[in-house]
């Protein structure tokens, strides 16, 4: 009960700053702060009639400015942002520039090829990936056909218990360990 009390106070405090009187691109009437379920968001006060929104606070955070770039449209620079979908590149000059571009275009095409045969289906190759949060792994490249996946670099050695054709290369917390990645098997090699 009380926490309802409060956030009608913040939300009545929000309606009173300088945004009260902005109106709507689209039928001009007044915008207001409503709540969803996803939080609070402009809407506009000719609802049904109008169905405008837009959220109230910008989703994607900027993660670093990309020095020495410029935006094709409006030439300010451009930054690396952080939505729900992962990485992507922006303008700086956001909301008034919408150029957005996949991170892909930035870096080279080709993913890096490791030299190990998936040791699943045994026809493709694993590939260096990365995740949408940057984190980096490697998958066979036959996917979706083969969806073999691991989060350490893999080594071209068989395990000495269960005959896996690869392993991978872990840091712990002392050294770098060679371990099996099969699950089940459990063999670490002593640290190197």
């Amino acid at each position: 009960m009380g926490l309802s009390i409060d956030m009608s106070k913040s939300m009545q405090a929000l309606n009173t700053d300088h945004h009260q009187h902005e109106l709507c691109p689209e039928c001009a009437a007044v915008l207001h702060i409503r709540n969803g379920k996803q939080g609070p968001f402009w809407g506009c006060t000719n609802y049904p009639e109008c169905n405008y929104l837009r959220p109230l606070h910008e989703k994607s955070e900027i993660k670093k400015v990309l020095a020495g770039s410029s935006c094709p449209l409006c030439e300010k620079e451009l930054v690396l942002k952080q939505s729900r979908y992962g990485l992507f590149i922006g303008c700086s000059g956001y909301p008034d520039c919408l150029h957005t571009q996949q991170l892909s275009q930035q870096k080279e095409k080709t993913p890096e090829q490791s030299g190990i045969s998936c040791p699943l289906c045994k026809k493709g190759q694993l590939i260096k990936r990365q995740s949408r949060y940057g984190k980096t792994f490697y998958a066979c490249d036959n996917y979706p056909s083969c969806k073999y996946a691991v989060n350490d670099k893999p080594v071209n050695e068989f395990c000495p218990d269960c005959h896996w054709p690869i392993m991978v290369e872990r840091k712990t917390a002392s050294a770098f360990r060679i371990i099996c990645p099969k699950k089940g098997c459990g063999y670490r090699s002593k640290p190197i």
